[in-house]
């Protein structure tokens, strides 16, 4: 969608200016004959007199510096443009601006959309850069598989602009956008995925269209409403724990496997989350996993967490479903770089794969490496 500005509207103003420069004559004419009423007048008209008298300018010079984002929404006229270019710090005045818009034959079509700009550009620059297809920025939002819900939506208040508060608020309702009244958060039903939003979308709408999303997998995989919470906690579980997609069946099956035997699942990763790390690290203190307090600690309470813990893709949901066939209760990584993870279906087997993360760990502090902090 495109905008024109009307080339006509150039003559009228040319003729408004022809009238003010006339005009001024008489007032400085005036402010002689006052003298200290000068000062009074100054104060009101200065600023245009100088400008028309061609003492100052209206207009920056040059290219600009730094970086601002500028949005054009469907509906924006030429003076809405104008208006937002100065408000944003990118041209000094929206008149010098507008001026130019009508200065131009044919008239400017500007297309919706989001550009990249700099702050103090002439306002030729300006509108050059607004024409220039390379400037326009793409609101592409990347959430990853095993994110939060939290740090998702603060990526999209980073690409979009839209305020945090706004995302904060809709994270407070969740049930508003779909999210079954049984989940204790919005954790685990946004779908981790690409998307590209529009300047005219809001933090709800963007909300709305990642748990349509996630809706939408669900039911590709066979999912029932009423089962949504069971399996996405146990996928996003499954989606934090694993090291690489194919050990996710595995893993899938030893929860599945402890939960059967009667067994806490004693994971990390849900101790980390009901402390609210930030950095979900697999490190975790034994005050914090003797704390039954914390409803999604599976070392003191039994069973699945209250809910999920990030935000599981296709790949955890569908191990969720289809586990692996084996025996095993236990599983460590032995290789935090690459995600390697050893399996064992006694304590025995358990504790000689522990003792070589911790071979694997020191070897790879004595590096200098940080995968063990």
């Amino acid at each position: 969608m495109s905008h024109g500005i009307r080339p006509d509207d150039a003559g009228q103003r040319t003729r408004k200016r022809k009238r003010w420069i006339i005009a001024l004559s008489s007032v400085l004419v005036a402010l002689v004959v006052l003298g200290g009423a000068a000062a009074v007048v100054w104060s009101v008209y200065g600023e245009r007199i100088a400008l028309e008298l061609g003492w100052t300018t209206n207009d920056y010079e040059g290219e600009g510096h730094g970086e601002v984002i500028v949005t054009i929404r469907s509906g924006d006229i030429g003076e809405d443009i104008a208006n937002s270019l100065e408000e944003a710090g990118v041209v000094k005045t929206s008149d010098a601006f507008y001026e130019l818009l009508l200065q131009q034959d044919p008239p400017v079509e500007f297309q919706i959309g989001s550009y990249r700009l700099k702050l103090e550009m002439s306002s030729e620059a300006a509108l050059d850069a607004l024409l220039d297809p390379a400037n326009k920025v793409e609101l592409t939002v990347v959430v990853p598989e095993g994110s939060s819900a939290r740090s998702a939506l603060q990526t999209a208040s980073d690409v979009t602009g839209i305020p945090m508060e706004d995302f904060e608020s809709a994270l407070a309702d969740p049930a508003a956008y779909g999210v079954p009244e049984e989940f204790p958060s919005m954790e685990g039903f946004l779908f981790p995925a690409t998307y590209t939003f529009e300047p005219s979308d809001t933090a709800g709408t963007i909300v709305q269209r990642m748990v349509d999303r996630m809706w939408q997998a669900l039911d590709e995989h066979g999912v029932m409403p009423e089962d949504a919470l069971r399996v996405l906690t146990l996928a996003a579980l499954v989606q934090k724990e694993a090291g690489n997609t194919e050990d996710m069946p595995k893993i899938s099956r030893v929860f599945l496997n402890r939960i059967d035997q009667g067994m806490n699942l004693q994971s990390d990763a849900t101790v980390s989350y009901g402390t609210g790390n930030p950095n979900n690290t697999v490190w975790t203190t034994d005050e914090e996993r003797a704390d039954a307090s914390n409803p999604y600690n599976t070392y003191a309470n039994p069973g699945l967490p209250i809910g999920p813990i990030g935000l599981p893709g296709d790949a955890a949901i569908d191990a969720a479903l289809h586990p692996a066939d084996g025996d095993w209760l236990y599983f460590t990584a032995v290789n935090l770089e690459t995600g390697e993870t050893a399996f064992a279906s006694d304590q025995a087997g358990h504790e000689e794969n522990v003792a070589r993360l911790h071979e694997w760990c020191s070897a790879h502090e004595s590096e200098g490496g940080k995968y063990c902090d």
